[in-house]
């Protein structure tokens, strides 16, 4: 059985993201969607909300997927879960360069392989940053996150 990671924050998860997983579950047996602390990064959502908010936004793809919050290095996660390959949703030149530079370093810490992928047409211009910043000035949300995400945006900015 193939299975893939997809690592990030998710904070908060997106359309553009969901985009990734499913596209990723019709060329792998499993995606594990490792969402990761990150405790130096300030960040709006803590991990146990950004886990809830992607198992509700995957629930519909079953067994498919599964969702896990990890601390540390990526590549020690992936070693525990013993899968070999990640895939990274890269949207501009800009986010390819920086993730090349992760993916070499992964390869060389662990062996790992990483593929990317562009998020479909539709979402390639959404970023959690964007999502941030919108919902900031309780701005509408439809279109770039799922339903229960943008209940959950709208509680933490108080934009109810």
């Amino acid at each position: 059985m193939m299975s893939v990671v997809y690592p990030g924050t998710f904070d908060p998860p997106h359309l553009g993201h969901l985009d990734i997983v499913k596209r990723s579950c019709a060329l792998f047996d499993k995606v594990v969607v490792a969402i990761a602390k990150s405790p130096r990064k300030h960040l709006l959502f803590d991990l146990e909300e950004r886990l809830d908010m992607f198992r509700v936004m995957v629930e519909d793809l079953g067994t498919k997927v599964e969702v896990k919050g990890f601390e540390g290095l990526l590549v020690d996660f992936m070693q525990r879960e013993g899968i070999k390959v990640i895939v990274r949703g890269v949207r501009l030149f800009t986010d390819f360069e920086y993730e090349l530079q992760i993916a070499l370093n992964n390869n060389k810490l662990a062996g790992v392989e990483t593929i990317f992928m562009m998020p479909s047409q539709e979402y390639i211009h959404i970023s959690s940053t964007i999502v941030r910043d919108i919902a900031s000035y309780c701005g509408k949300l439809e279109g770039l996150v799922h339903p229960y995400v943008a209940k959950k945006i709208r509680e933490k900015f108080g934009c109810l």
